[in-house]
């Protein structure tokens, strides 16, 4: 889960200053993190505690009004009643990662992460985006290869174009908050790394919705690289609050390596 959070954080500097490289300062006084740090919580606080997912990302939230989010899930928030609502947003991928790190089979992966997406992003294309991402991670977790990886995504998810570079995407790629057109530009990002930074760095790159596509690709790639170095690790907390470190702690401590 801290390689979706620190995606978030890194990418959060160019979310309106897009970059057109992977040459910048990982850290710097415009970094944050944001709505994708707090509803990644709040999944692992649900896992944690067996919450309904609604619940649980009503709460985050709520507590942390400012954190950017999209105009549709504002709204779901300051909503008394919380209809479920049909967003594509990738609102729904960049919040599952913790999912994919619990869940012991493919099956339950699938599942769960459907379970996330069901009150705020229950379009069919939010679904598959919270289960690709999920799915991505369960299979770089249990040691598949990136080919296997590609394979089942592309094979399940036929409109996930992952037959082409970041190099050829990033030219013509301009911001894109739903999940068909960023979700696969960031599993990209991820298949075309040789690290972890490398993959945080190709998806913020793209000069699109960077900190959601970083929150992505960085997700994969720690459950893809196993590490990451400690002195990105330990700048990505500073950023955190206590409430934030406390469930980031105990979801690690549990997760299943």
């Amino acid at each position: 889960m801290i390689g979706a959070i620190i995606g978030d954080i890194v990418g959060s500097a160019f979310e309106w200053n897009h970059h057109k490289s992977t040459d910048f300062k990982l850290f710097s006084d415009y970094s944050c993190y944001t709505d994708d740090t707090v509803l990644t919580i709040a999944t692992a606080d649900a896992m944690l505690n067996q919450l309904n997912y609604s619940d649980s990302y009503y709460k985050w939230g709520r507590n942390y009004l400012d954190a950017g989010y999209g105009r549709n899930f504002y709204t779901w928030l300051m909503s008394a009643d919380r209809k479920q609502m049909d967003s594509f947003g990738n609102g729904s991928a960049m919040r599952v990662s913790p999912v994919g790190w619990v869940c012991k089979t493919m099956e339950d992966t699938l599942l769960e992460a459907k379970k996330t997406a069901f009150w705020t992003h229950h379009h069919p294309d939010g679904i598959d985006g919270a289960q690709s991402v999920a799915a991505a991670i369960f299979l770089a977790r249990t040691g598949s290869s990136k080919e296997e990886i590609k394979s089942f995504v592309q094979n399940r998810w036929k409109n996930y174009d992952l037959n082409r570079t970041i190099e050829e995407i990033r030219p013509q790629y301009t911001f894109d908050a739903t999940c068909p057109g960023s979700v696969p530009e960031a599993m990209i990002a991820f298949l075309d790394s040789t690290d972890y930074e490398s993959a945080i760095r190709l998806a913020v790159s793209l000069g699109g919705d960077s900190d959601t596509q970083a929150c992505i690709a960085g997700s994969i790639a720690e459950a893809f690289y196993k590490e990451i170095p400690e002195e990105i690790v330990k700048t990505a907390r500073s950023y955190l609050e206590k409430p934030l470190l406390a469930v980031l702690d105990e979801f690690e401590s549990i997760k299943i390596r």
